[in-house]
Parts: structure tokens; C-alpha cells; sequence
């Protein structure tokens, strides 16, 4: 069988499409400034187009206790956040490492609740809803309204939003 040859043939499996992105991770260290500042700041950032901010408890150098504040940002955005981490707390200086992302997609649609209308994050992979969030502020606005636990305004929007067709829990 010298001259012999084996040739296998498969099907690639479909693999699924992700979309991609450029951000940019902005950190600084801060170990001097109130932490009743860390929420107005990070107000501040997302108010200016920050994709998201947070914050990280960490131990520094002998022992400190200090706060990572943390920012991303869309490729082309770090100095503009920069100047706000700059003036708006006590740091002294700020790191940025551009970073590539796979994201799912996203819609934003509205259920209806006894309670009032909702909005709904919903998370798309290949076309297809895979996950969906209520909204705080409208879970939470509603709440508030009729006086019933947020809990119970979440569970009925998620509950519209998985089965659009279906009557709302009552709460």
C-alpha cells in the first residue's frame, strides 16, 4: 500500500458570529478621598458616555486601604476621561490599556406589568433572545407607585418578557 492515500471529508460546524468592539480600561488609585465622592464621580463619568465605571476595594503599600476606580470607555475617549478622574478626584495620575471585546447583541423592548409598562434589556446571540433583564429605574419607579415590592414589579416584567403572550404574574 505504498502508493495509498485517505481522504476524510466533514462539514465545518457553524460557528457562531460575536461582535467585537474597542474600549479602553482608565484606572486610578485613590487613597485619600472620601467615599462619599466615588458615586457622584462615577455619575459624572457614565453621564459623559462611559460604557461603565466601578469601583474595587484593594490594600496598597504598607497596609492602606485604597479604591481602584475603574472606567470604560469607547477606543478614541481616554483623554476626555482621563480629565474627568483628574479634576474630579485626588488622584495623581491615570493608566489606560485599549482592550478588544466580544459582545452579545441588544435590544431594549417594553412588556407591560399590571403595574405599568417596563422596559426589557435583551441579550441576542445569533439572532436570538438568549436572556432578558427588567429595568431598575422603571421596576423601581413602579414600586414606588403602587407601593408593592420591587421584587414583585422584576419577576412580573421578567416573566412578560419570557412569554410575551402570557397574562403578568400578579404580585
Amino acid at each position: 500500500w505504498p502508493n495509498a492515500l485517505r481522504a476524510i471529508l466533514t462539514e465545518e460546524a457553524a460557528q457562531p458570529t460575536l461582535e467585537t468592539d474597542a474600549v479602553t480600561l482608565l484606572e486610578c488609585n485613590v487613597d485619600d478621598m472620601s467615599a462619599e465622592v466615588f458615586p457622584y464621580v462615577i455619575e459624572r463619568l457614565l453621564e459623559h458616555g462611559a460604557l461603565d465605571a466601578w469601583t474595587t476595594p484593594v490594600t496598597m503599600k504598607k497596609g492602606r486601604p485604597a479604591t481602584v476606580l475603574s472606567v470604560l470607555t469607547r477606543a478614541g475617549e481616554e483623554e476626555r476621561f482621563a480629565d474627568i478622574l483628574l479634576r474630579e478626584t485626588t488622584t495623581l495620575g491615570v493608566r489606560y490599556v485599549p482592550w478588544r471585546r466580544f459582545k452579545a447583541g441588544r435590544d431594549v423592548r417594553t412588556v407591560r406589568t399590571q403595574w405599568g409598562e417596563v422596559r426589557v434589556k435583551q441579550k441576542l446571540l445569533d439572532g436570538e433572545v438568549t436572556d432578558a433583564a427588567p429595568e431598575y429605574e422603571d421596576c423601581a419607579r413602579l414600586a414606588r407607585e403602587h407601593d408593592v415590592p420591587l421584587r414583585a414589579v422584576y419577576e412580573a416584567a421578567a416573566h412578560a418578557a419570557r412569554h410575551p403572550k402570557a397574562i403578568p404574574l400578579s404580585g
